[in-house]
């Protein structure tokens, strides 16, 4: 299926997910195997692309907090890392631990101390990897992740990109509706794209190292009264639609009413019969956010997920797109 995208367009291509097996880094199936080998394929078409490892995920790294805690756990990950990425010339990894040093998913351990040991990991990852080989992490998009589960003073020189996850800012645990991966804050939502920055740049990390991240798929509450259209109104998460199913799930003639918040720079849906609340991005939240990422100088825009865009017309040709017009 990766071959129907257009990844001439893409400059990192991150195969999600890799997982721990022990202290080393692990494929976990023959499957995967053959995922990662294809990924690497894809150079043929595009030789500037660089694929990136991805280790975690959501509920990716229930023994990261414990194998990470020590030295030997460390350095066995980096030299397993190095021996992967060499095995499928694969060129670098991109760390997905949801979340250092506060709380994850359900029932993962977490400890204060992880934040130190995070550090650890970068830079024994650095040392082992040395300047050839890129590193990067998945960085929560919201306020309590940026303020405790990173140094950035120590880690931002060691890493080539920091990949902020400003989506799902409002969560499947979420009883209360709001825009998912907002470009701006509003009176009743302060998490958004730029709110995440703003913090970053106020600690010193360069913007030259930070890419914001855009949702390929939309979040649905059910059960939402219609007053302000949903918005901000109580209701309990229904589930994720990826965009090449937007035009048949939601629409206008299944009672699907679009708006745009301004002040968000995000548009949303209201379904008053079904009592549906939808939070996403589109073509205009996507230009949007391309020009805050030229405008704020960061290293681009990332996304969530390949596989949920069209073949053809859909939102990785809008990036593409937005950012050549804005180059000429």
């Amino acid at each position: 299926m990766i071959d129907s995208f257009p990844v001439e367009k893409l400059t990192h291509l991150c195969f999600s997910f890799t997982h721990l097996r022990g202290n080393r880094i692990w494929l976990s199936n023959s499957r995967d195997s053959a995922a990662l080998l294809s990924c690497v394929a894809l150079k043929k078409r595009n030789p500037k692309l660089k694929v990136i490892v991805s280790m975690g995920g959501w509920t990716g790294c229930y023994t990261c907090s414990g194998v990470f805690s020590t030295e030997v756990g460390r350095q066995e990950f980096a030299s397993s890392t190095k021996k992967l990425l060499t095995d499928f010339q694969a060129d670098g990894i991109d760390l997905d631990w949801e979340y250092p040093a506060i709380p994850g998913p359900p029932g993962h351990p977490y400890s204060p101390e992880d934040r130190g040991h995070f550090t650890a990991l970068i830079q024994t990852l650095r040392d082992t990897l040395g300047k050839t080989k890129e590193i990067s992490f998945a960085a929560g998009g919201f306020t309590k992740f940026i303020e405790e589960s990173v140094d950035w003073d120590k880690v931002t020189p060691l890493v080539d990109r920091i990949n902020l996850m400003t989506y799902d800012l409002i969560t499947g645990y979420d009883t209360v509706t709001g825009h998912h991966t907002a470009l701006y804050g509003t009176d009743h939502q302060k998490e958004s794209c730029d709110h995440a920055v703003k913090l970053l740049k106020a600690k010193g990390v360069s913007s030259r190292k930070l890419l914001i991240g855009a949702a390929f798929y939309a979040r649905v509450w059910e059960n939402v009264s219609p007053e302000n259209d949903g918005l901000y109104g109580k209701g309990r998460f229904l589930r994720g639609v990826s965009f090449r199913s937007f035009s048949s799930v939601f629409s206008t003639d299944s009672g699907f009413v679009y708006h745009w918040d301004k002040t968000a720079s995000e548009p949303y849906f209201y379904n008053s019969t079904k009592k549906w609340f939808v939070t996403f991005d589109d073509s205009a939240s996507i230009v949007a956010k391309v020009k805050y990422s030229i405008s704020q100088k960061l290293n681009g825009i990332m996304f969530w997920q390949l596989a949920d865009d069209s073949f053809s017309n859909g939102l990785l040709d809008i990036v593409d797109d937005t950012r050549k017009k804005l180059h000429r």
